[in-house]
């Protein structure tokens, strides 16, 4: 059999899951089902049958969550492609069929969404390799989900006549109402579109070729401009926004005559809302399923979770209450799709809540802003074992670090030295400074911002070893 190379696509917002999915740190880099986060997991389910590196598409703004999640679980040969904006998945697997193609092979592509769960990772497999010997026979494969139900969140696949394990594709369906999905699901023809796609890399190009010439065009020059480093494939701003923005259904399995359904029943689900979080927890008596600290009375179907705090419910049916640091969803589980309206809504007031959590990941650790006020801010600060922040200065505000625990290098103008638990040290405004954790363990500290702006564009960065300017 040829290699099988995943494709893992990482570049969604997650908006649907708001607040605890924000386009900062969306879905795939939560942990929905267990201990590892989304991504984790779809690397864990096709580890054992992938016979190259991973190739992850990601944003720019996750490069950094990206590249930890994978190290964590043994990933850390994946090949990681920036993409400077979002062009939908067209120009995104494009892009990994070319770098696939780079070093003179042309493997079997395995294209796989970073947030989706799925349930039964030996069924998964199975039908990856019934989809490879399809794939290996010049088809582009779709994977097929068996439904379980009329569900009118979901686009069809429509299967033509035939009755090998690969059929070849009829249509693709649209959402349809409940009416008719529910006729789709009783005639056994219809399936589930997944969004997972199997076919060898030429012959994925040679297809985008003939459909969107300009948008294998771009891709390849986006490819042959991008900067590598140790760690990323940064592609070329410039070139990857010229591409026609276009998903993989509309630009080549709607147009190619090859297109095959492999179906698959292995417990999939999308998790595009918290309606259909519920449907996947595991529930109590009454169907009420939660997370965190909660404590419910006389509730009945509903879904809480709880992010840090005690969250009580009492008398309530039917509803989603999710409470994180610095906002608080209560819906209706019925009308869970309608969270991507209120994220509009903050868009448009222009508030951080849209798109950040109180506590913002860095490739060196973490701040957890829990205090803001006129002319002042308060942060907790965790720096990773052996991380250092970039030399920096700001125009505006004046920094004072008192240490919790660890050991802290501290550059000020031009004296460094350390700080041990308890001890403290000031940064005036327009000096340069360093924060480093020379230790082992993590380094938690407490700063307090002072000045007329505290924003975080204020940073002035003479060095930094992620290679981040401002």
């Amino acid at each position: 059999m040829t290699v099988i190379q995943p494709v893992i696509l990482s570049g969604g917002s997650g908006t649907r899951l708001w607040p605890l999915s924000r386009s900062a740190h969306p879905k795939q880099f939560l942990p929905l089902d267990g201990d590892r986060s989304m991504l984790q997991d779809t690397w864990g389910r096709v580890a054992p049958i992938a016979g190259a590196p991973a190739l992850v598409v990601a944003n720019e703004e996750h490069r950094f969550m990206v590249a930890e999640q994978l190290r964590q679980t043994g990933c850390g040969d994946a090949t990681i492609l920036l993409e400077p904006v979002g062009r939908n998945t067209a120009p995104a697997i494009a892009v990994a069929a070319l770098e696939a193609q780079a070093s003179g092979q042309d493997p079997l592509l395995l294209v796989l969404p970073s947030d989706h769960l799925v349930r039964d990772e030996a069924a998964f497999r199975e039908a990856v390799v019934t989809a490879a010997t399809a794939a290996e026979a010049g088809h582009l494969v779709t994977f097929g989900i068996v439904p379980t139900g009329p569900e009118t969140g979901y686009g069809y696949i429509r299967a033509g006549e035939g009755t090998d394990t690969a059929r070849p594709v009829a249509s693709f369906v649209e959402k349809p109402d409940h009416e008719t999905a529910a006729s789709y699901v009783a005639s056994g023809q219809y399936y589930w579109n997944s969004g997972m796609f199997m076919f060898r890399a030429s012959r994925y190009i040679a297809e985008l070729q003939r459909s969107q010439p300009d948008m294998v065009a771009a891709a390849r020059t986006a490819l042959e401009r991008a900067r590598r480093d140790a760690d990323f494939v940064r592609l070329d701003p410039e070139a990857f926004a010229a591409s026609p923005s276009d998903s993989i259904d509309y630009a080549v399995m709607e147009k190619t005559a090859d297109a095959v359904v492999v179906p698959m029943a292995a417990g999939w689900n999308d998790v595009g809302s918290w309606a259909a979080l519920w449907q996947i927890a595991e529930q109590d008596g009454d169907g009420n399923a939660h997370h965190g600290d909660v404590l419910a009375s006389d509730c009945r179907n509903s879904l809480a979770w709880a992010d840090g705090r005690l969250v009580a419910l009492l008398g309530l049916d039917d509803v989603i209450v999710v409470d994180t640091a610095d906002a608080l969803l209560v819906a209706h589980r019925t009308k869970a799709q309608g969270v991507k309206d209120i994220v509009e809504a903050l868009k448009r007031a222009g508030r951080p809540e849209a798109s950040w959590h109180r506590k913002v990941y860095r490739p060196w650790g973490a701040y957890d802003s829990i205090d803001l006020g006129e002319r002042f801010q308060v942060k907790r600060i965790t720096v990773k074992p052996g991380a250092t922040l970039s030399l920096q200065m700001h125009h505006h505000r004046a920094e004072h670090w008192i240490v919790v625990s660890g050991t802290a290098r501290v550059t000020r103008g031009e004296d460094t030295f350390l700080l041990t638990e308890n001890q403290s040290t000031y940064i005036p405004i327009g000096v340069t400074h360093r924060l480093e954790n020379p230790g082992q363990l993590p380094l938690e500290l407490i700063e307090v911002q002072s000045g007329s702006y505290l924003g975080e564009d204020d940073i002035v960065r003479f060095d930094d070893v992620y290679g981040r300017t401002g």
